[in-house]
Formats: structure tokens, C-alpha cells, sequence
């Protein structure tokens, strides 16, 4: 059970969804998608297909809710459906490799592109080289590539912990103004291209090589990925679901308005790419928002995009860190992980020891991972446990058929079979595609791999935990 207060209204978990999806991905994302698909009409068409399906998993998120208003979301949704053992995993994944992954990757980008301002140092190649961690079967980590970059992430991740430790009020206000911002300058972005009239509308239908049959099928599965990742941060919402005042109405709504105005600003957001760039010259692009803008308004464009990624991608890191540290804050409440993590600071009333843990991780993360590893690595386990989500709302029906439901999943059954059986097929796409291009040289780590290994390092730790609470009920009784 939370005991955090209900500080969090409408506005601010709208804010928490928008700002916790747009973040990086969007400006990182469309090149490579570009040149995994070779067509520009197949590149809208995966950006909207992966929306709808985020935005299908969403509303079955949303009757979880409505239903269960809990601080804990996904986990204590698991602990209904599958019981302990499958809630526990959950809640160790999404510590060890999900939450603190993605506030990670975003951090890195963020730091990433004030680098461009800044010039942070970094160590020669050579250095670099002299210091590999190499994990058998799984691939080698770089820890003092991009280290500059790498410290200045981790200070943003701290200062932001800082932040949420202090006021539940002060971060939902600047989600709220970060997300304003946010918008803002993406849609300065779109109208200053559009407007510019230096494009072609031919370039959203023209395309020189498009790829077709298998390797147009692999290419919409890899770039599928780059689009969830894209999209990934709707479930924020139900880890604070707790602390969100009038959470049966405002949770699906705030869910419903996030996902659609995020995929609207995804399609408008490619489509100003395509409009001065054809799918080709996007392909080959290494940072395409800069040089969409370096067409539309000139040289000027790099650091207009430098400053619109930073100020993007700060409002996801605070997002994603206010939000998923409550899924280890839930799980030290209810004493089957750390006990200490489910305290309340005394002063602050906020779940200030599950903060700093997460602060640590994720730094972890940022040392050892690079931005395509870990997006990659947690996109993949997050869509299991979005797939077993879907799974449980048939479970809870049947299971709690009179539990009052103040919104029920749009499209039931359909809408959730669609999901499970998309999902399971994406997952498997997933792990072949991982471990061809790990064998033929192309990538380092073989992502899904190494976040399903870390997921499993979870089941020691749960009999672990599960001894030492009866060990601490037998004492207990005894007194």
C-alpha cells in the first residue's frame, strides 16, 4: 500500500505521459528507420502502426488504472494476475534493466547533444580500446567511451533525483512546464520547415530503392523497434497512480489525450523530414533534424536542434524518473525487495530511498551502455511485460468479474488479442534479428539476450527475499 500523498491532477499526468514519450527518439530514430525500410511510404506507415499498438496497450493499461489506483502500476497489476513470483520479476526487471535503462538512454542523449554547447572532454580512441568489459556470450562494454558525456548524464540524473526528492509538487510543475516548452519548439520545428518552402510533398510517395519482401520485413520489424522505443513511456502514468487525484477518471484520460498527441506529433515530426529530404538523403543522414533544418532555415540548423533535443529530452528524464522509481518503492512497501526502499522520507513525504537507488543504477547504465544498447535492451523487455499485461486482463475478468471497472478496455476481446499476438510475434522477430547481426559483426551485444539475463538474475533474488520475510513473520510470532 502508498502512503504518498494525491498531488499529481490531470494536467501533470498528461504532462508525465507526453513528456516521459517525446523525448530523443524522434530526432535519433527516423534516419536509421529510413534506411532499414527504403520507403518513405512504409516509414509513415510503421510510425503509425506502432503507435496504434502503443496506443492499444494504453487502453488496456488504462482499465488497469482505473481499476487499481495503486503506486506500483504494472507491478502490483502482476501480483493480482500471476501471483508473487511473476511480480517480483516484473519489479526486478524493471528496476535492473527497464526503467533505469531508459532514464539512462535519454540522459545519455540529452548530455549527449548539450555536448554540442559545451565540448566535453573524452579519452583518446587508444585509451578507450585499453579498457574492455567483455561479458561471455553477450558482447563487450566500453566504460570510458564518451565519458564526458557520460558524467554530465549523470549529473542530470542526480540532479533531477535531487529534485524529486525534495517535492512530489515541484517535479509534476516542471513536467508540466518542460512539457509546454516541449511542444512549443517541435511545433516551431514542423511549421518552420513546412513553411520554408525549400521541400517536395513527392518526397512522402517517391523512392529510388525500396526494399521488398523478406528484407522489407525484416526492415519493418528492426525499425519497429526504433519506433516503440519512440514511443515507449506510457506506462509512467500507472506507476504513480497512487498519488494522481481522481485516478479512475484521470488516469484513461490522461492516457487516451498523451498517446494521440504523441503520434500525432510523430507523424508530423517525419513527415517535415521527408518534405525537404527524400527517403535517401534521410537514410544517410547522421543527425536528420539538423539537416531538415539546415535546409529549411540554413547553416544555423545544428545548434537550433542541439538546443531542441536538450530541452526535449530533459522533460523525459524527469518523466521517467519520477515515475519508475514507484514500482521499487511499491515492492520495498510490500517487503519482498530492500525494505528500506519502501520508505517515505519524513520530511518530504516522498519515496526518497527508491529515488537514489534508481539514481545509482542508472548511472551504472550510463558508464557501461551505449544509447542503442540500452534502448534496445529495455524496449524488448518492456514489450514482455506489455504482452503479459494484455494476458492478465483476460485473467482479471474471469478471476474478479464484480471488481467495479470505472473503464473498461475499448474493443474487448479484439483489442487485446491483436496485442498478444502482435506482440509475441515482435518478440521473436526481435530475438532473431538480435542474434544474426550480433553473429555477423553488426552490433556488440546481443541486447535481448543480455536484458532477459539480467531479468533471470531475479529469480535467486526472489527465494532470496521470500526466506527472509518468513524468517522475519517466525520472529514475529515468537514475540
Amino acid at each position: 500500500m502508498s502512503f504518498l500523498q494525491k498531488k499529481i491532477g490531470f494536467w501533470a499526468s498528461t504532462s508525465i505521459i507526453v513528456g516521459s514519450i517525446i523525448g530523443s527518439g524522434v530526432f535519433m530514430k527516423p534516419a536509421t528507420m529510413a534506411s532499414q525500410l527504403g520507403s518513405p511510404v512504409w516509414l509513415l506507415l510503421v510510425w503509425v502502426i506502432a503507435g496504434v499498438f502503443s496506443l492499444f496497450g494504453a487502453l488496456i493499461f488504462a482499465e488497469l488504472g482505473a481499476m487499481m489506483p495503486l503506486t506500483g502500476g504494472v507491478y502490483v497489476y502482476f501480483r493480482r494476475m500471476f501471483g508473487d513470483f511473476v511480480a517480483f520479476l516484473y519489479g526486478w526487471a524493471a528496476f535492473s534493466v527497464i526503467n533505469t535503462a531508459a532514464v539512462a538512454a535519454i540522459s545519455f542523449v540529452c548530455a549527449r547533444y548539450a555536448d554540442y554547447f559545451l565540448h566535453l572532454p573524452r579519452f583518446p580512441v587508444e585509451t578507450v580500446q585499453d579498457y574492455v568489459w567483455h561479458i561471455p556470450f553477450i558482447g563487450d562494454l566500453l566504460p570510458l567511451d564518451n565519458f564526458g558525456v557520460k558524467m554530465l548524464a549523470i549529473l542530470l540524473v542526480i540532479g533531477f533525483t535531487a529534485l524529486n526528492h525534495i517535492s512530489v509538487k515541484a517535479g509534476s510543475i516542471f513536467q508540466v512546464v518542460s512539457t509546454f516548452l516541449k511542444m512549443v519548439v517541435i511545433g516551431a520545428l514542423i511549421f518552420g520547415i513546412f513553411l520554408s518552402g525549400e521541400g517536395s510533398f513527392s518526397h512522402f510517395t517517391d523512392a529510388q530503392h525500396p526494399k521488398v519482401g523478406n528484407e522489407l520485413l525484416n526492415g519493418v520489424i528492426i525499425a519497429m523497434t526504433g519506433a516503440f522505443y519512440a514511443y515507449d513511456g506510457w506506462i509512467n502514468i500507472s506507476f504513480v497512480a497512487g498519488e494522481i487525484r481522481q485516478p479512475q477518471k484521470n488516469i484513461p484520460a490522461s492516457l487516451m489525450l498523451g498517446m494521440l498527441v504523441s503520434i500525432l506529433v510523430y507523424v508530423l515530426v517525419n513527415q517535415a523530414y521527408l518534405y525537404v529530404m527524400p527517403v535517401e538523403q534521410m537514410a544517410t543522414s547522421s543527425l536528420v533534424a539538423a539537416d531538415a533544418i539546415g535546409i529549411a532555415l540554413g547553416k544555423t540548423g545544428e545548434a537550433i536542434v542541439a538546443a531542441l533535443i536538450v530541452i526535449c529530452t530533459l522533460g523525459a528524464v524527469n518523466g521517467n524518473l519520477m515515475a519508475t522509481c514507484r514500482v521499487t518503492y511499491a515492492m520495498g512497501k510490500d517487503r519482498v525487495f530492500l525494505p528500506w526502499t519502501g520508505n517515505e522520507h519524513p520530511r518530504f513525504q516522498t519515496p526518497a530511498n527508491a529515488l537514489w537507488l534508481h539514481a545509482v543504477w542508472t548511472s551504472m547504465f550510463i558508464i557501461t551502455g551505449s544509447f542503442d544498447m540500452l534502448a534496445d535492451m529495455f524496449v524488448f523487455i518492456t514489450w514482455i511485460a506489455y504482452g503479459a499485461g494484455a494476458v492478465g486482463i483476460f485473467i482479471l475478468r474471469k478471476k474478479m468479474p464484480d471488481h467495479p471497472r470505472p473503464y473498461k478496455t475499448w474493443g474487448y476481446p479484439i483489442v487485446p488479442i491483436l496485442f498478444i499476438v502482435f506482440t509475441g510475434f515482435y518478440l521473436i522477430i526481435t530475438v532473431y534479428s538480435d542474434v544474426t547481426n550480433y553473429l555477423l559483426g553488426r552490433q556488440p551485444v546481443i541486447n535481448s539476450l543480455l536484458g532477459m539475463l539480467i531479468t533471470v538474475l531475479g529469480v535467486p533474488l526472489y527465494f532470496f527475499f521470500k526466506k527472509r520475510n518468513l524468517r522475519s513473520s517466525a520472529g514475529e510470532n515468537l514475540n
